[in-house]
């Protein structure tokens, strides 16, 4: 399947032009979904995948968050739990009827999905459809073929290294709806320590605190499929800035045991990655 790139990103900017470029949420995801499309090909490339697979690697991480934009419209957030299944919202947007805000589409290619924007070849589309429906579950399901489970779990690991970037230069308000006075305030649940002891990604249901998300961004480095992902989680850093000052935030959380496992979890981190 060969892909117009210049196309793709066309599709992508008169997508996300409806929305309002002054909230700093469409502002987060839009400059997320460019860095994960681009991470996405860098892995695939260190897997020696075909230059046309690297430019697919490189579309599904372009089109992976599609549904956060109306998720933040209608709901003005980014958890699943309050509003609805972004990634569902995201096959939605790119395979369902097409709508603009809500609104059906009439006229000229009301017809076409819209993921016909973003590429005219429909070879691809069912694995697509996957890696955009399956980006943000905790597992992948059994019984995927390997080439679809490959280009989820290069979409995922995309997805995982760059959100780590938005704790370090975004703000708790856009990303987790707290303050900074609440995070620096909270504590540690036990799941989101038993989580990080165990080795593996955190349930939603079990983020109860602000700083239990901390963790479990954290946590992304223990399932990544590829080693050009932890490579890159590596050289970028900011899995460790996340656990030692999260959100570029220098004062202390007043918590002495948050204190203490977050920077206990900042060693550990450090010897798991090297």
């Amino acid at each position: 399947m060969r892909i117009d790139r210049e196309r793709a990103r066309r599709a992508f900017a008169d997508y996300v032009a409806a929305y309002d470029p002054n909230s700093s949420r469409i502002a987060l995801k839009i400059a997320h979904t460019y860095r994960v499309a681009e991470i996405a090909a860098r892995i695939a490339g260190a897997e020696g995948l075909s230059a046309e697979d690297v430019d697919l690697a490189w579309l599904c991480g372009l089109v992976h968050d599609v549904g956060r934009f109306e998720q933040v419209r209608r709901w003005n957030t980014f958890r699943d739990a309050d509003s609805a299944s972004h990634a569902l919202l995201g096959v939605g947007a790119l395979f369902g009827p097409r709508e603009r805000l809500g609104v059906p589409v009439g006229g000229t290619g009301a017809g076409m999905p819209r993921i016909r924007d973003f590429a005219a070849d429909k070879s691809e589309d069912e694995l697509i459809r996957t890696a955009v429906a399956l980006h943000s579950d905790y597992r992948l399901p059994n019984g995927l073929d390997a080439r679809t489970r490959t280009f989820c779990e290069l979409t995922r690991d995309a997805d995982k290294v760059d959100i780590l970037r938005t704790v370090d230069t975004d703000t708790p308000e856009t990303l987790l709806g707290c303050t900074t006075d609440e995070l620096l305030g909270s504590s540690l649940s036990t799941e989101a320590v038993a989580a990080f002891d165990e080795r593996r990604c955190m349930l939603r249901n079990e983020r109860s605190q602000p700083a239990d998300f901390l963790v479990s961004f954290c946590c992304f480095a223990f399932e990544l499929a590829f080693e050009e992902s932890r490579a890159i989680m590596r050289e970028q850093g900011y899995i460790y800035e996340l656990l030692e000052r999260p959100f570029g935030i220098t004062e202390p959380f007043r918590h002495e045991g948050t204190r203490h496992e977050l920077g206990r979890m900042a060693r550990e981190m450090h010897t798991y990655l090297e």
